[in-house]
């Protein structure tokens, strides 16, 4: 049993792999990697950076989908088990309040969150520039577009799965308008999720070779006993590019914005093949978990060098005692 509580429903059938003998690692990938391969469905090239949630006695997504013409869109699939997919051929059909088509010109990196009765998605497109932005859906068949919460340059957005204090709160990323080589992860927090304010940083870049260019936000935040914790990206540069890793963070229950622990360490970095090679080399970028709150046990979904998704594991006591073990 946990001794760091996963305060989350129970969800005794999520996928799962035991720690292989040896591996000394907090995280530790799934054997059948890359659960999402190329050309996943006709006209689509790529599916990375995708966000998954457990709905109705299985599981449900929203994917980037890098289209053949190289505009990324978002597509809905489904899963018996969370591991093999099926896609809807059309990408989604977002509707103003009024129920007319109101279709971002490009759409990627998606996360889904549920709070109270409502599913909400984010993803980054474009405002005049990078930027935010937000739908909610009751039943994955209806996609309303919100009002866009941030100004531009911005992405990297991520809801927390309830509120904290009476108030929506977000996590997000703020920018230029290219591949930025800068930005710090924000907190912001709202009413009504459309009116955003109480705007607080969080953390940026450190001296850690691994996040000493940018970092930003990934899966939605898991409510422990010990706080919010937070699995995000870190990036650094070398003569090859950048490099995307995973790292983690302890944040106040409470109040969000304050950091409690952050490990100077990553937990996951581009090793295997499927992480080193591909349309963006040397990627690993965290977008969801899974969790049960009987075992501790937590999946991660992460896009892998712009091409794949991928599956790690991890449990509660194994990277938050790590997370402690190693904070800076």
């Amino acid at each position: 049993m946990s001794n760091i509580k996963l305060l989350c429903p129970a969800l005794p059938d999520m996928p799962w792999q035991d720690r292989p003998a040896g591996c000394a690692a907090p995280l530790w990938r799934y054997s059948g990697n890359p659960v999402i391969g190329r050309n996943p469905l006709p006209g689509v090239a790529r599916i990375f950076n995708s966000a998954v949630a457990p709905c109705e006695g299985g599981y449900i997504g929203v994917f980037r989908g890098e289209q053949v013409n190289g505009i990324p869109f978002i597509y809905l699939g489904r899963s018996a088990d969370g591991i093999r997919w099926e896609f809807e051929p059309q990408k989604i059909q977002f509707v103003d309040k009024q129920g007319k088509p109101a279709q971002p010109v490009y759409a990627y990196d998606p996360r889904l969150v549920k709070v109270e009765d409502t599913w909400y998605i984010m993803w980054c497109q474009d405002f005049n520039g990078a930027s935010i932005g937000l739908a909610e859906t009751k039943d994955f068949k209806t996609f309303t577009r919100l009002e866009n919460p941030f100004i531009p340059f911005n992405r990297n957005a991520v809801l927390f799965p309830r509120k904290v204090n009476g108030m929506y709160v977000m996590l997000s990323r703020p920018s230029d308008s290219g591949h930025t080589p800068f930005g710090d992860i924000f907190l912001s927090q709202s009413p009504d999720m459309e009116f955003w304010g109480r705007h607080r940083h969080v953390m940026g870049k450190s001296g850690n070779w691994w996040e000493n260019v940018k970092v930003g936000g990934g899966a939605a935040p898991i409510e422990t006993s010990e706080g919010w914790l937070l699995f995000y990206h870190g990036v650094t540069g070398t003569c090859n590019g950048f490099v995307y890793s995973i790292g983690g963070a302890i944040l106040d229950i409470d109040d969000p914005s304050k950091v409690l622990y952050r490990c100077q360490n990553f937990l996951l970095t581009p090793e295997a093949w499927y992480e080193e090679r591909g349309f963006v080399p040397n990627v690993c970028f965290p977008c969801a978990t899974l969790q049960d709150s009987d075992t501790g046990r937590i999946a991660i979904y992460y896009g892998c060098a712009d091409s794949y998704v991928g599956l790690a594991f991890t449990t509660a006591d194994t990277v938050v005692d790590y997370i402690k073990a190693n904070s800076k």
